[in-house]
């Protein structure tokens, strides 16, 4: 397993253990999500190797006499760091097969599981209402965020679109360097393990949700910048006009989908959507926490926007049900577990004040300028 420390990993591992599978962690410890090193949650029943996915060293140890990979190690941030995008999430996606393929006796892997992402899938797929014609919109150009104009338009008659749900078939059109690595990676899953008998499969995730994601790094989520806002005495702000459409699905679910892959041969060669299978708004979503807070304050929408931000994404989870499989924790347990969670936690408002500085210092979060 690697990345088995952090959110989505950290759980996966506990349910691998629960199926009665010896676990084997590598895991850098990046510093912005895990300052403090090895957190409390990582089991002792699993081997804990310390280590960066793309180096060969560290992978060749991990990777000893193991038969299956859940390759869930990434680097996912706001921030421009597009060649530490490629390297540490694609370039150990090519490590990984190149080291299994030069000596298969000693990396007697039988099947790989690897984490993608629904950026994958860009803004996904719309409809214009007037002749029905389905596009897969190019991001909205910066000119138009910036007149606080957030709908995706027709390229043909300029209206806006309507969003549909996104599905693995027809939705592959990234628009950033994090969700171009991880389409590098789907690819070479496939590929390689097509070519040198590797079975693979690929998980899409939506917007992970629960215990143990990260309050230290700018990147882990809506949950965490809306959790420690609100216990900070401070509204959520909401990017755009918080009409946006996600997908939330909980952690849990997310690590019985990731077993579900590795034992389902019916799995092999696919990309799976792992979603919640319900649209919120941003909103919505806002009002949620502040209810499960106990809080009358009202979230802010001061028509701030993010750079890489999709309109709507929510996923078609069809896929990954025809496996038996189904999101059984709602979003309003998501929101309860989270803030439960953070309370146990010692996060300050250094944390959120920093973050928000980095991200609107480095030109991720902009202003409208004109109506």
């Amino acid at each position: 397993m690697t990345g088995g420390v952090g959110f989505i990993g950290s759980h996966t591992v506990e349910a691998l253990l629960e199926h009665g599978y010896a676990v084997r962690i590598l895991d850098s410890l990046q510093l912005r999500v895990h300052p403090k090193g090895v957190p409390p949650w990582v089991s002792r029943e699993a081997e804990l190797i310390l280590g960066d996915v793309s180096d060969r060293s560290a992978l060749e140890r991990a990777l000893s006499d193991c038969r299956y990979v859940m390759h869930l190690a990434a680097y996912q941030d706001y921030l421009p760091d597009f060649s530490r995008f490629v390297h540490t999430n694609t370039e150990s996606t090519a490590l990984l097969f190149e080291l299994i393929v030069s000596d298969s006796a000693r990396y007697p892997v039988e099947k790989i599981v690897v984490a993608s992402s629904q950026a994958v899938a860009g803004e996904g797929e719309y409809r214009c209402g007037r002749d029905e014609t389905v596009f897969h919109p190019d991001p909205r150009p910066i000119e138009q965020l910036r007149r606080g104009d957030w709908d995706v338009r027709c390229p043909e008659c300029g209206e806006p679109l309507e969003p549909l749900l996104i599905n693995e078939a027809t939705c592959n059109n990234p628009h950033t360097a994090y969700g171009v690595s991880k389409y590098a990676t789907e690819l070479l899953a496939f590929r390689l393990g097509a070519r040198y008998g590797i079975r693979t499969a690929a998980m899409r995730y939506t917007y992970v949700q629960g215990p143990r994601n990260s309050f230290y790094n700018a990147y882990s989520g809506i949950a965490r910048r809306f959790a420690m806002r609100i216990r900070a005495g401070l509204p959520p702000v909401c990017y755009e006009d918080g009409q946006q459409r996600r997908d939330y699905v909980n952690v849990a679910d997310v690590a019985r989908a990731n077993v579900l892959a590795l034992e389902n041969s019916a799995a092999d060669g696919m990309a799976y959507n792992v979603g919640g299978g319900r649209a919120v708004t941003v909103l919505e979503f806002a009002r949620l926490m502040l209810k499960a807070a106990g809080s009358d304050m009202e979230p802010l929408v001061p028509g701030e926007f993010r750079l890489g931000d999709t309109r709507h994404t929510v996923s078609d989870i069809s896929r990954m049900r025809t496996l038996g499989w189904e999101p059984t924790i709602p979003v309003e347990q998501n929101v309860r577990d989270y803030l439960e969670w953070l309370d146990t936690q010692s996060p300050t408002a250094e944390y959120l004040a920093e973050a928000e500085r980095v991200m609107v210092e480095s030109g991720v979060v902009q202003r409208v300028t004109s109506r």
